[in-house]
This record gives C-alpha cells, sequence and structure tokens, in this order.
C-alpha cells in the first residue's frame, strides 16, 4: 500500500505519531488511508452542498473498511466571476487544482482518492490531478441545479444573462428583470443546463471515472447522497484490484467522450479540458478528431441553452447510460474498456433505454445528423477555433458580415449596450486569450448581450477567449493562434469581410494574403495587461487554446 511508508515499521514512527494527533487508533492506521478532495465552498452554488456529499463519502469508506481523510480544493464560481476582473482567474484555478492535488496526495501518500468537485474548472482540474498521480481514484460530483420556474416555463441561470440585455432595449422591465433574478437559480448545484460543469460531470461518466448518474443526478436529490455512499464504498473496490486512473482514462475512452459530447450539445469548454486531460494520462487528442467523430454522431439532446431542456430531465429520461446505449446502436463507442464500476462499458450501458424520446431522441431521429459541437479552420484561425453548432440558428450555419473590432470584452459589450452593432456584423474581440486575456476569459456576457438585443439570428462573434457553456448563438472561440503571440486575428481590421461556414468547417477573412503578410510585418506585440502575481506567471507558460491551454 501507498501508506505503508508513514504507517509501518520503526522509521514510520515519527509519522504515526502525527497521525495518532490527528486521534487515528492503532487500528485505523494499519487500514487504507483514503484521501477525500473536497471542493466545498460557502461562495460557489454548486459546491455549498458538498460537505453533506463528503459525508456520505466518508460513511462509504468505513463501511467499506477504510479510513477516510478530507482536505480541500479551491474553487471559482464562474457565473460570480463573469464580466469583471474575476473572469481572469476561473480558467487558471484548473492548473491550481490539479497543482495542489497532487502536492497534498503526494506529500501524504494516500491509498485511493475520492474526487468531490461540481463546477467548471474543478471536474477537469481534478482528473488532470487523478491522472497525473495514477492512483486509484474515483468522482462523485454535487449534482446539476434544479431548474428555476417563471411563467409555467423553465428557466436557469442563462436567462437571467440575456434578461439583462432585454431589459436595456426596453423589451421586459424592473420587475420582469427582478423575477429572472430570483426564479432562476432555485438550488444549490451546478447550473442547471448543460454548461459546463454538467457537460464535464456527464463526460466523467463517459470517460470511466464516475458511477452512473454521476452527472445528472439532482444536487438535492437523496439519490446523490446514496450514490455517493456508493463511490465510498467502491473506492475500496479500486484500491483492492489497484485499478488506476491511467487504466481506465484510455485513448479508447476519450473518444468515446468526445461522441457523447457530440451526441449531448455539450459546452465548448470541453473541447479545452479533454485534451488536457489526456495530456496528463500521455495522451495527445486531436481537436481534428472532433469533425471526423461529429460527421457520424447524431445530436440526440438538445438542452439548456440550446433548447428548453434541463439536466433534471436527461435524468429522469435515462441520463448518460442511456445516450450511450442508444449511440451505440451505430456501433460508435469503445465498449470492452474498464471502468470504475469495476465492470466494462458494455456491462455499464447493457439495458439502458430512453426512457422519453423528447429529451433524448432516437439515433433515427435526430436533431441534426452530425454532432453538437464544430471545430473550424482558414486563414483567421490556422489552428482551429470551436464553435457549438447544436446551439447557433440554422440561419448562421453560413454567415458573411463586416469586422468589428473590439481588443477587450468590455469596449465590445458598451458597443452591444450603446446599438452600434447592426444585423449582419461580426463580431470580433481579441487579446483574450489564455496569454493576451491572460487567463482566456468567458465572453457569455456579450453573447447574451446579442441574443438579448435581438441580434441572435444576424450577428455572429468571434474570440481567441471562449464561451460559458450557457452561451448560445453564431459563437466561436478558442481562435487559435491568439492575438497575443500574433495570430492572424491581431490582423483584422475594422470592415474586413469575414465568412463563416459550420457546415464545412471553415472560417476566413477575405483579405488577400499579401495583404496579410503586409499586416503581419507591420505587427507590433502589445505590453502584458497584468505583470505581477500568478496570473503573469501563468501568462509565460501557458499554450495554444487548441492545445487545452495546458502549462509548459
Amino acid at each position: 500500500m501507498r501508506s505503508d511508508k508513514i504507517t509501518k515499521g520503526v522509521n514510520a514512527a515519527p509519522q504515526r505519531s502525527l497521525l495518532h494527533a490527528l486521534g487515528l487508533t492503532d487500528e485505523e492506521i494499519g487500514k487504507p488511508l483514503i484521501g477525500i478532495v473536497s471542493s466545498q465552498n460557502e461562495i460557489v452554488p454548486g459546491h455549498m452542498n458538498l460537505d453533506k456529499i463528503v459525508e456520505a463519502v466518508k460513511t462509504g469508506v468505513s463501511m467499506a473498511g477504510g479510513v477516510p481523510i478530507v482536505f480541500p480544493a479551491i474553487a471559482v464560481c464562474d457565473g460570480i466571476a463573469m464580466g469583471h476582473e474575476g473572469m481572469k482567474y476561473s480558467l487558471v484555478t484548473r492548473e491550481l487544482i490539479a497543482d495542489s492535488t497532487e502536492a497534498m496526495a503526494t506529500a501524504h501518500p494516500f491509498d485511493g482518492l475520492v474526487m468531490v468537485p461540481n463546477c467548471d474548472k474543478n471536474v477537469p482540474g481534478l482528473l488532470m490531478a487523478a491522472a497525473r498521480l495514477n492512483i486509484p481514484s474515483i468522482f462523485v460530483s454535487g449534482g446539476p441545479m434544479l431548474a428555476g420556474i417563471r411563467s409555467k416555463k423553465k428557466i436557469s441561470y442563462s436567462n437571467v444573462s440575456e434578461a439583462v440585455s432585454r431589459f436595456k432595449v426596453g423589451e421586459i422591465d424592473k420587475d420582469d428583470l427582478c423575477e429572472f433574478e430570483n426564479r432562476a437559480c432555485p438550488t444549490c448545484g451546478s447550473c442547471s443546463g448543460m454548461f459546463t460543469a454538467n457537460s464535464m460531470n456527464c463526460l466523467t461518466e463517459v470517460l470511466g471515472m464516475g458511477l452512473p448518474g454521476n452527472g445528472t443526478i439532482p444536487a438535492v436529490y437523496s439519490q446523490r447522497l446514496r450514490l455517493a455512499k456508493q463511490a465510498g464504498m467502491q473506492i475500496m473496490e479500486l484500491v483492492s484490484k489497484d485499478v488506476k486512473p491511467r487504466d481506465i482514462m484510455v485513448h479508447e475512452a476519450f473518444l468515446n467522450a468526445l461522441t457523447i459530447d457530440m451526441a449531448l450539445g455539450c459546452s465548448t469548454n470541453s473541447m479545452l479540458h479533454l485534451p488536457a486531460i489526456a495530456h496528463e494520462c500521455g495522451i495527445k487528442l486531436n481537436l481534428e478528431l472532433a469533425n471526423a467523430i461529429s460527421d457520424k454522431t447524431p445530436n440526440l439532446c438538445h438542452l439548456a441553452p440550446a433548447g428548453d431542456h434541463y439536466i433534471e430531465e436527461l435524468n429522469e429520461a435515462g441520463g448518460i447510460p442511456a445516450v450511450m446505449h442508444e449511440i451505440n446502436k451505430l456501433g460508435l463507442l469503445h465498449t470492452n474498456l474498464m471502468t470504475c464500476t469495476g465492470r466494462t462499458v458494455a456491462e455499464n450501458i447493457e439495458g439502458r433505454e430512453i426512457l422519453d424520446t423528447e429529451i433524448i431522441r432516437t439515433v433515427e431521429d435526430p436533431y441534426s445528423k452530425t454532432g453538437g459541437i464544430a471545430v473550424l479552420k482558414g486563414n483567421l484561425a490556422p489552428e482551429g477555433c470551436v464553435v457549438k453548432r447544436s446551439a447557433v440558428a440554422p440561419e448562421m450555419l453560413s454567415h458573411r458580415g463586416n469586422a468589428r473590432v473590439f481588443d477587450c470584452e468590455e469596449d465590445a459589450l458598451n458597443a452591444i449596450y450603446e446599438g452600434h452593432i447592426k444585423e449582419g456584423d461580426v463580431v470580433v474581440i481579441r487579446y483574450e486569450g489564455p496569454k493576451g486575456g491572460p487567463g482566456m476569459r468567458e465572453m457569455l456576457n456579450p453573447t447574451s448581450a446579442i441574443m438579448g438585443s435581438g441580434l441572435g439570428n444576424s450577428v455572429a462573434l468571434i474570440t481567441d477567449g471562449r464561451f460559458s457553456g450557457a452561451t448560445r448563438g453564431a459563437a466561436i472561440g478558442h481562435v487559435s493562434p491568439e492575438a497575443a503571440v500574433g495570430g492572424p486575428i491581431a490582423l483584422i481590421e475594422e470592415g474586413d469581410v469575414i465568412e463563416i461556414d459550420i457546415p464545412r468547417n471553415t472560417i476566413r477573412m477575405l483579405v488577400s494574403a499579401e495583404e496579410l503578410d503586409k499586416r503581419q510585418a507591420a505587427w507590433k506585440p502589445r505590453q502584458p495587461r497584468i505583470t505581477t502575481g500568478y496570473l503573469a506567471r501563468y501568462a509565460k507558460s501557458v499554450t495554444s487554446g487548441c492545445n487545452g491551454a495546458v502549462l509548459e
């Protein structure tokens, strides 16, 4: 056992004395020590209930003969951080979470780990840590929030963001806005649509690192506590059989994750996180695979923000096992892979039929014959960029318009609110990439402003930053190379014609190669916006968004 070095033999007497100081008995010290990584805090709604999940995990570990020991991980709420300097710290916490978990689990050699995350960066950050540490690990999240109800219609956080713009243009009054504000987020849990947190929790199931139901059982259901106890018990089985994360997260598991990503219509942030997790497994996940997988994978779900269904409904319709079972009718999944259940993918999804074909469509009647995410390339993004195709209006799948160029989110948002953006425009927000931001902020406020202003079916937005999972519309992010390193997005000038063709996976500016060469020769790097602290260090070592924004 890994813990033997601090629990067994004469040389471990000093360490045992400190374990005794924790209140552990000799009997406990002789059992497997299980670290429980708790992301609980009192500022993130998706994490406020994790103390209860952790207690349930501890019960499960104890029931199965282990000794549970809790240590923390930080968490940032993207929604609270949105639209100000705090958003620069969102993506970057993924690396802090992975690094700090690695440090804690190595300094204190646990025999196994139960990861208890819930929101956007904690799930991938802890998956990265699990891969890096490669000791038996299992995930149990805090679960999704229930949808809010307004005028008998379900709503979520993204509706509030769009309501702000609707209020500014006079479509709704202050009382309406207040009603959205007070009704949209009625419970604890990760925001209720197929936003980034729920996308990654669902994909944790697909990767084989979470028990069935981990991505979809609502936070407020007692079933979630039972799942946490089962995870606590199951980690002891994984420790006993020495089943490690890299035994589970093999290359084919990531192909499965990309496939179900397409079927679900997950957040575009999955295109940042899956390559980063794969990187920690020693696997190069080429995002060009996404288009090849998308071409043969039907989109079966239109969950918010793409549609009017929510995670609680996906759960009732059969959850991720039902989606996987349906997709596998086309033979698209690798089903012989081991998972944290101790069973294969095939065994996990056997007999898991769809229970509601309005929520999960069949492969014979999909929303579209191709997947929910597309990677675009062209002279504007030679290394690629990403769009949530399933959340784009049909008339915007192909679009040509004049560029309206802004060098930060705030300037673009002001222009939208002041009515300077017109039908047909292509809003370009640059110097918001991993290095240029730094931190690759989410552009939910500008996209919500476009939608709320009634321009969602006529205006596109392109950025080297990224988007919230709550974003909908022709929002194209992760443009690589980014502006801060002299990528072509830095060379766009006001009025340049931008051509977007999502069905053909292309994006380009209609500017001659000679003119672009001339602009490139004249381009000069901008002075860094932030020169001290963690963000400055991050900017120096972060790589391109197309590589998952991993650190070198």
